[in-house]
């Protein structure tokens, strides 16, 4: 199956603060976890994506949040610069790759602005997670393509054998 899956998890150094979120060598998932993942990705075919990056976001680049989650979405980095339209521009890259290939499920980093497929910071930079999801986790959903963060690789794993 073909996924779409965050940069950042797949160990390139795209992360706001210049790092990434690796889930093979991240020490806070168990064994189990990265052999798990690990097998996804060896077993499926891998698109791989950083909306903000795509967007022209540079790396590192400031802390963003989502301020205004409804239409005007509103994007906005510690600052207060809005890059509101970079956010936008990386998730219509996002959807395009999806369409262009035939993928129908992302594997994205878990409260990113971008990518959180849950829940996101609140726009406040005070460290508070509400029950939102990132700007390229939205649009994709809205438009048919199921998407997984890195804590729900049993829930990806399950809808990857539905499929085939």
């Amino acid at each position: 199956m073909k996924i779409l899956v965050s940069s950042c998890l797949l160990g390139e150094d795209v992360r706001y603060d210049g790092n990434n979120s690796n889930i093979a060598l991240n020490p806070k998932f168990k064994f189990y976890y990265k052999e798990l993942f690990m097998d996804i990705m060896c077993e499926n075919e891998i698109y791989s994506i950083c909306p903000e990056v795509a967007g022209g976001l540079g790396i590192p680049r400031n802390k963003a949040e989502i301020k205004n989650h409804s239409k005007p979405f509103v994007v906005a980095d510690e600052l207060n610069n809005d890059i509101t339209i970079n956010f936008l521009l990386g998730a219509k890259k996002a959807l395009d790759i999806c369409k262009e290939n035939d993928i129908k499920v992302a594997l994205f980093k878990s409260k990113s602005p971008s990518c959180g497929n849950n829940e996101v910071y609140d726009g406040t930079f005070n460290g508070n997670l509400i029950n939102e999801m990132g700007l390229t986790a939205r649009l994709l959903e809205e438009n048919g393509i199921k998407v997984f963060n890195e804590n729900e690789l049993d829930n990806l794993k399950k809808f990857i054998k539905s499929r085939v």
